[in-house]
């Protein structure tokens, strides 16, 4: 009897030795978070810039909504654009698909006479088209969606500036929503929110006002909601549902995630349709508070998503990353473009910074992924 207490007191022992020996360290937990890295350079940012520029009025109400536009602009594409690269894939093409969205809701405004939300809504279902047939390009011949994307935005490109052109004879549309400033679609798509609570700070001292009583910054972009929506959304579809799970299975092994069941094609043509439409919100956006379109628009936003997607810790092989790293990517982006005129420097060396910080990310990312893996 008493052997048998013994036993089992050693048998308890070794399990919750066992139990011990499996848990996870903290550390390597924080290390396996694809974000890290982005969050560690967005605070590392934030203080070289409170240092070299705290009093340059970066960090007024009018500085801080500045860089956070920007930082929406990049962050809008850089949502979709982190689920396409955990799938594996990359698109090309959104920052011609962003000119040409742009310029179909427009010429079917100004020229046809469309309604702007007709035009909104077909925009959109041009996006759907356009993310569908590069999808299905991709998954039918076998070819780097590198490949098929690069020949879309040159594609896209062209097709804007031949419609703008034969229609108006311009490469820019102006006077979209002459007359429609008051629209619903409008006012969602376009503009500031929150120009009261703005006035209310003023008043109290908190935000610097004009000489005419109002405050310098009118209000928060409706971008930036935009952003923060699309990054929530994102977040919750890749750790709450079966969609998410297959985002991660066909970008780490498309072989295995078809054998296992996962839908491998149709996954992927979603996610291309995702970015070409996140491509046309922000064209939307643009257009909108604009009130024109431009046949220039989106030049190189393909570029400037994806380095914010990895800067965000998205791998450039698939199957790892965050919607959440790629947002702190487009802050640390908007962040630097805006601060260096803030510091007086030469915004030439934007390009450079912007270079290394890819670099610097890519490494660092791959340091990260290796030492955590490598922890038992």
């Amino acid at each position: 009897m008493n052997e048998g207490r013994v036993l089992a007191v050693r048998s308890k022992s070794a399990l919750s030795q066992d139990e011990r020996l499996l848990a996870t360290p903290m550390l390597t937990r924080l290390m396996r978070r694809p974000e890290l890295g982005a969050v560690a350079g967005t605070v590392a940012v934030f203080l070289f810039f409170a240092a070299v520029a705290g009093h340059s009025g970066m960090f007024s109400a009018l500085g801080i909504v500045n860089f956070l536009e920007i930082s929406a602009e990049i962050g809008i594409l850089a949502t979709a654009v982190s689920l396409l690269m955990i799938g594996g894939e990359f698109d090309l093409s959104i920052g011609s698909t962003i000119a040409f969205t742009g310029m179909v809701l427009a010429l079917l405004v100004t020229q046809l006479g469309w309604p702007v939300w007709a035009g909104v809504l077909a925009a959109f279902a041009t996006a759907i088209v356009i993310g569908w047939c590069n999808g299905f390009l991709v998954m039918r011949t076998g070819l780097p969606s590198f490949i098929v994307t690069l020949a879309s935005m040159f594609i896209l490109r062209g097709a804007t500036l031949v419609s703008a052109r034969g229609f108006t004879g311009v490469t820019q549309v102006p006077y979209v929503t002459q007359g429609a400033e008051n629209d619903f679609i409008v006012r969602i798509m376009s503009g500031t929110t929150g120009h009261g609570l703005f006035v209310w700070l003023a008043q109290h001292g908190w935000i610097a006002l004009r000489s005419d009583g109002q405050p310098f910054a009118d209000g928060i972009p409706v971008s930036i909601l935009w952003w923060i929506g699309l990054s929530i959304v994102a977040t919750w579809i890749l750790l709450r549902t079966r969609f998410g799970n297959w985002i991660f299975a066909v970008g780490g092994d498309a072989n295995a995630a078809r054998n296992v069941g996962v839908p491998v094609a149709k996954v992927k043509i979603v996610l291309f349709i995702l970015t070409a439409c996140t491509a046309t919100l922000l064209a939307m956006i643009q257009v909108l508070t604009a009130g024109s379109a431009d046949t220039l628009r989106g030049t190189q936003r393909e570029f400037e998503a994806i380095i914010a997607a990895v800067i965000g810790g998205n791998l450039l092989t698939g199957g790892y990353g965050s919607a959440i790293g790629a947002m702190f990517g487009a802050l640390i982006f908007g962040t630097v473009s805006t601060g260096i005129f803030y510091t007086g420097v030469d915004t030439d060396w934007f390009k450079i910074f912007l270079g290394a910080m890819v670099l610097i990310a890519v490494l660092f990312n791959d340091f990260v992924r290796r030492r955590a893996t490598s922890v038992r």
